[in-house]
């Protein structure tokens, strides 16, 4: 038990998880536009995914403890060093209309973690409200955007539904974790549960919810395709409606970032 709880440690602090959730709302995309797998792009975005988080969640964290780095903290270093190689690798395979297309969202990703504002000690992620909308549009527009453009489509409002759609899915699923972290975040740090309590951020979810819900009979006719949807739209409402500021370990890290993988099996 002690050996598979260290594997899934690391497979949650490695973010390898938040990147199979990110690929499988590639693949979701893939399926409601019927394009076709692009293995080249598909890694690109996972391997990205992983770099990126994880240069969001340790890079500050290192510099302050650089001689005296846990074990665990030096492997994630180690791995994520190694999925960047990979995502190189992959870029390299992409058409440079495609990598232009990532630019936007790579350096918002970037300015989120690195200090910039108010005398350069202020990073997108600390700016009140800002931080979920960050996250969000980034996640919409490496899932939606860029692979119908990479594919050749043209923007048309069924895409730009979709990406609004995700969009919001993306804030609502972001909900349980800001829960959970009011009690860690800064005073200065107003984030949707802090600033209207925890029952009035689940009523935002599902109003959010509910408003994707009526997206999708415009984004897709097929029967199928909305089961699945409406499946995984009470699940996500389950996860939200349960969640606490006193929630166990893996219920948002895991149990909520699974939620996009049960989508894409669905379908």
């Amino acid at each position: 038990m002690s050996f598979l709880k260290t594997v899934l440690n690391f497979y949650v602090n490695a973010s390898i998880h938040v990147a199979i959730a990110v690929y499988a709302f590639v693949r979701t995309t893939e399926y409601y536009f019927g394009l076709s797998h692009n293995e080249y792009l598909n890694s690109f975005i996972f391997f990205g995914t992983i770099t990126g988080y994880n240069f969001v969640k340790y890079a500050g964290v290192a510099k302050l403890h650089h001689r005296s780095l846990t074990h665990n903290l030096k492997i994630i270093q180690i791995f994520s060093l190694l999925c960047f190689f990979a995502m190189c690798y992959y870029a390299l395979h992409l058409s440079i209309e495609t990598l232009i297309f990532t630019i936007p969202f790579v350096g918002l990703t970037f300015l989120y973690a690195v200090p910039f504002l108010s005398g350069f000690d202020k990073s997108l992620r600390e700016v009140s409200y800002l931080k979920i909308l960050v996250v969000a549009f980034v996640w919409s527009g490496f899932t939606v955007l860029i692979p119908l453009l990479a594919a050749g489509k043209e923007i048309s409002s069924s895409m730009l539904l979709c990406m609004l759609q995700r969009f919001l899915i993306v804030i609502v699923l972001i909900l349980p974790f800001d829960i959970r972290d009011v009690k860690y975040d800064a005073i200065n740090l107003q984030t949707i549960p802090k600033k209207i309590g925890e029952q009035r951020t689940k009523r935002l979810g599902v109003l959010l919810l509910v408003f994707s819900l009526i997206l999708e009979y415009f984004i897709s006719s097929e029967v199928r395709v909305k089961m699945a949807f409406m499946m995984f739209f009470f699940l996500v409402i389950v996860f939200l409606m349960r969640s606490k500021t006193a929630q166990s370990k893996y219920y948002s890290s895991f149990w909520v970032e699974l939620l996009p993988i049960v989508w894409w099996l669905l379908l």
